[in-house]
């Protein structure tokens, strides 16, 4: 991995979806049958959690019946929650940071206000529990928000397909305009779609999904304790534990500017339905899972598994902030004394200080926090793992994408990185 450029500082977390959608855009029906796929997985792991064994091996599989797809809330909900992530980005609050150099030798501008819009998301919730709004029935309705969400995804990614044949050439993504319309309304055939000042891609990057996910996860507690009377010590610890992963995104916002979503992708299927749906849905699985199958923990099981995802996050966040200042200043005092293999192209590998540790410090926190996680719900059923599984997967194939990337940029200095720093994720095992 070249240590001077990189992901941001806090994994973008539908990167990881879209680094696994791009092996299956290699098969020729790979953009006609993902769009069809995914939204199913969607739906279909909703129902196992929902369902008594939660199983998700069971067959038949517990689908809900056609009617229960739909609800009239539902898309007043999604609207409404759109909308008001819509008017706090475009608040004057905080400052405005500038993008890369676009092929037209230009920036574009972007608010960093995502951590305000954390903050007052979470003023009007406490609000509307102050007076008395039912949050608890997100449980009921997951389902038709999710078909709600999806079926936003899909119209979102038609008009960015269509008004992106109005924008200049300089402005489409060079990997999403390839002629064949499957591929382009998957991948996106326009870099940085814009009305006005609002810029669509990074509006839904870390807006409605990601700080959805954490309201899902607030309406999973809430029924908890319309069924229960109080929040089980489990369900306390994945709430905590996700609004401390969020929080550092969007405290973090602007690494985001950098990253292969922002800088590379054009916007279409793949990032709508990855910030609106798959984020959202299937990352809250865990408080979902938890009010159907209620999980009691011991003292000290809790405080092992604190112990782990503060383990995780320190990782995660050092690593992430040593790379980070290493790339924006290589002469700061926190990073001038590191060790470094100088390459062909100019740039230099990090061989000491947390980069020096394994090749990719920041994913061995990720794994350990994704472990977290689950670990609360319990070692009984594979559902709650799904996050973890899922995640690992795709790191490895992202790291193994990248040490090929690599390996053919810096030759032997990489052959020499490797060498130095042979563990890619895991110290001694991987």
């Amino acid at each position: 991995m070249d240590k001077t450029s990189g992901s941001s500082g806090s994994v973008l977390l539908n990167e990881k979806l879209c680094v696994s959608l791009s092996l299956s855009l290699s098969l020729p029906a790979g953009a006609t049958l993902i769009p069809v796929f995914l939204p199913l997985t969607v739906l279909y792991l909703l129902s196992v959690c929902r369902s008594p064994g939660a199983s998700v091996l069971q067959w038949p599989p517990p689908l809900p019946p056609t009617a229960h797809l739909l609800d009239p809330v539902a898309p007043v909900i999604i609207a409404v929650w759109v909308a008001l992530q819509g008017f706090l980005y475009l608040l004057p609050v905080g400052k405005v940071s500038e993008g890369l150099v676009l092929r037209d030798g230009t920036k574009l501008r972007y608010p960093i206000n995502g951590f305000s819009a954390l903050c007052w998301s979470g003023v009007l919730l406490g609000l509307c529990l102050w007076l008395g709004m039912p949050l608890g029935y997100l449980f009921d309705l997951i389902i038709p928000l999710a078909v709600c969400a999806i079926a936003t995804s899909y119209l979102l990614a038609l008009y960015l397909y269509i008004r992106s044949f109005w924008a200049p050439n300089h402005a489409l993504a060079l990997g999403g305009n390839t002629g064949n319309p499957l591929y382009d309304f998957f991948m996106g055939r326009e870099l940085n779609p814009r009305i006005g000042r609002f810029d669509l891609k990074y509006f839904c990057e870390l807006r409605p999904g990601l700080i959805g996910w954490v309201v899902l996860n607030l309406g999973m507690l809430m029924k908890e304790v319309e069924l229960r009377d109080s929040p089980s010590l489990a369900m306390l610890l994945v709430n905590g534990f996700q609004l401390l992963y969020v929080s550092d995104a969007l405290w973090n916002e602007e690494a985001v500017l950098t990253t292969m979503d922002i800088v590379h992708d054009g916007f279409g299927f793949m990032l709508a339905f990855g910030d609106l749906a798959w984020v959202p849905f299937t990352y809250s699985l865990q408080a979902m899972f938890l009010v159907v199958h209620p999980q009691t923990l011991s003292p000290l099981a809790a405080t092992g598994i604190v112990l782990l995802n503060g383990i995780g996050y320190y990782i995660f966040r050092k690593s992430n902030s040593q790379k980070n200042q290493f790339r924006r200043n290589p002469t700061h005092p926190s990073v001038a004394n590191l060790e470094t293999i100088a390459t062909a192209t100019g740039k230099r590998l990090l061989v000491s200080g947390w980069w020096g540790f394994v090749r990719h410090p920041n994913y061995l926190g990720d794994i350990l926090m994704a472990l977290a996680w689950s670990l609360p719900c319990g070692v009984s059923h594979l559902l709650p793992y799904f996050y973890l599984i899922y995640f690992t997967v795709l790191l490895v194939h992202r790291e193994d994408r990248d040490a090929r990337q690599c390996r053919a940029k810096y030759g032997l200095a990489w052959d020499t990185y490797c060498r130095r720093v042979p563990y890619r994720i895991i110290p001694y095992v991987y």
